[in-house]
């Protein structure tokens, strides 16, 4: 029966507890660099090469990690704390490590116009529900999107307003309708698109320019007096305005009289495009469509007339008394022989 020290026993046990519980106390040459803000720990220490080579390398690193570890928890023990919601909580100081980015920092986008115009006005923005009583249903639905509340799209009968015009297609001009709503937020997107990419949009009589010369701005000042219901005979000018010269192409008219040369060479130039419009005839074509349509229709002459011969033969045959095969059920070829039953009738086949 083998023996055993009680006290070899419980040395030994104390060693492996020891070995599992390290102690917090890490003991390095240089001090390592702490930025508790990232928390980040550098290590400057010179790894000795005779304990990597000794030690297996995840067992090596692995130590030299859990002790870089422990000494950046000390420095976070130091840190003043706070009990929040039955946690110890430190305050971490600022960072003095910059750290590099993939990116920029994203710039806040600019307000939209409804955005500028709400905060002058003092609009806060409200959050809507999800679900709405809808009366026809009679139960709760979504606000927007498939089977919606109060959908009226599809409603199967819509009342004429008094208004309008009573033929008109009330259908029709809810669907237009939607479009261009549609059709106007997205042009209300893209402009607020454009001004945060500040993209200069065209305006109206003038486009977008670096510089305006003062011929752009003379064709937009002539285009905003043209523009009235009397294309600007009855507008005001300025006391020392210059009467706006017209800088669009004039149409010319040939004289009624004189040299009609010109015009008949025009009309005769109109009437060959004209008759160039129309489909030209392919006597080729035609010839052959004609011919396999002729072939078609005796083909199938042909067979109707086969299929009637011989549903008439199937008719005539009948049972009777004879020599040969058959004894009398052999079938009677229109115009050869004697009929079944009886002589041939003069005449007749």
């Amino acid at each position: 029966m083998a023996t055993c020290n009680v006290d070899e026993l419980l040395a030994q046990a104390e060693r492996d507890e020891a070995d599992k519980l390290r102690s917090i106390t890490v003991h390095k040459e240089l001090e390592l660099d702490f930025d508790v803000g990232n928390l980040l720990a550098v290590d400057k220490n010179r790894i000795e090469l005779r304990d990597f080579k000794q030690q297996k390398q995840e067992d090596f690193l692995r130590s030299l990690a859990r002790d870089n570890t422990q000494l950046l928890i000390n420095e976070l023990w130091k840190l003043p704390t706070e009990r929040v919601q039955e946690a110890i909580v430190a305050k971490l100081p600022e960072p003095t490590t910059a750290l590099p980015r993939e990116k920029p920092i994203p710039k806040p986008k600019p307000p939209t116009k409804w955005e500028q115009f709400a905060k002058l006005k003092g609009i806060q923005k409200k959050k809507k529900t999800n679900l709405v009583w809808d009366e026809t249903a009679k139960e709760w639905r979504r606000r927007w999107g498939y089977k919606r509340a109060n959908d009226d799209t599809k409603d199967w009968l819509i009342e004429v307003p008094e208004t309008s015009d009573p033929y008109e297609d009330q259908f029709a001009k809810r669907v237009k309708a939607k479009k261009e709503r549609v059709a106007k937020n997205e042009f209300n997107r893209l402009k607020n698109i454009a001004r945060a990419q500040k993209v200069k949009l065209p305006g109206v009589g003038l486009t977008p320019v670096a510089k305006q010369s003062k011929d752009d701005l003379a064709k937009a000042a002539s285009v905003a007096m043209t523009s009235t219901a009397s294309v600007g005979r009855f507008q005001d000018r300025l006391p020392k305005e210059k009467p706006v010269k017209n800088t669009g192409k004039k149409r010319k008219f040939d004289p009624l009289i004189g040299d009609f040369s010109n015009e008949r060479e025009k009309q005769l130039e109109l009437l060959k495009v004209m008759e160039g419009k129309r489909p030209k005839l392919d006597l080729t074509k035609a010839v052959n469509k004609q011919m396999r349509e002729d072939d078609q229709e005796e083909s199938a002459a042909k067979s109707k007339k086969k299929a009637g011969r011989k549903g008439r033969r199937d008719n005539m045959g009948g049972k009777g008394k004879g020599k040969g095969k058959g004894q009398g059920q052999g079938k009677w070829k229109g115009g050869r022989g004697k009929p079944p039953g009886g002589k041939a009738k003069p005449g007749k086949r």
